[in-house]
């Protein structure tokens, strides 16, 4: 899915902070996932926060299959698990920056865990760019930060969904931040400057996170609204 430029030579790079990832692991037919989801709404306004919302596969069998889940998501909240050493999965689970987890109704516990990733230092420099149906993405690194995933990540701000059965029969719920497409673009080894164009609709919301592989740790992310 990505049409890649190039790499260019080695560029020395300043420390810098970049937003902290929130990723919500959510489904429609779990009961206790609503307060979370409204929590997740309550970041949109933030630019120090890339809130994303990972609608999970695995409840449907309860009686109601959520519009937005995908089998990606639950592989990916499976794969966290696996990197931490979690004996377990669950929802609504909130995970920042890659590395810490926490129970996604939980607001102060969220709110200490967001302020804490807030001063992450990243050794990469990322910037975006949209060009038409196209978005360009530019990573320097300093030479000290480890290979790492570029993932492009397109997702809705908001839609609302009437819920007919299930755990959540009867309510009709606003979600937000749904990601609808999550791409591994390629692998940096996080030398030098990396240039590179991925396909994005004109208008898409698109995220872009360089993570370490096998869902380390986030190094840096970048957004466009």
């Amino acid at each position: 899915m990505a049409i890649w430029i190039g790499l260019a030579g080695s560029t020395a790079g300043a420390e810098t902070t970049h937003p902290v990832v929130v990723e919500l692991f959510t489904s429609q037919g779990c009961s206790s996932c609503p307060p979370a989801d409204e929590l997740l709404a309550e970041l949109a306004d933030r630019e120090d926060v890339i809130p994303l919302a990972l609608h999970v596969d695995y409840w449907d069998y309860i009686g109601w299959k959520d519009v937005f889940a995908t089998p990606k998501a639950t592989k990916r909240q499976k794969g966290y698990a696996r990197a931490n050493g979690w004996k377990m999965i669950y929802t609504p689970q909130i995970i920042v920056n890659g590395r810490e987890d926490v129970v996604g109704s939980r607001p102060g516990q969220v709110a200490a865990l967001i302020e804490e990733h807030r001063s992450d230092v990243s050794h990469v420099e990322l910037s975006l760019e949209r060009m038409g149906d196209r978005v360009l993405i530019r990573a320097t690194g300093d030479g000290t930060e480890r290979p790492c995933d570029i993932h492009v990540v397109r997702y809705l701000p908001s839609e609302e969904v009437s819920i007919g059965r299930g755990e959540n029969a009867g309510k009709t719920i606003t979600y937000t931040h749904i990601v609808r497409d999550w791409d591994v673009a390629a692998r940096w080894d996080g030398l030098g400057t990396f240039e590179g164009a991925v396909p994005v609709p004109a208008g898409t919301p698109v995220v872009v996170i360089l993570q370490e592989p096998k869902n380390g740790a986030i190094l840096a992310a970048r957004r466009l609204r």
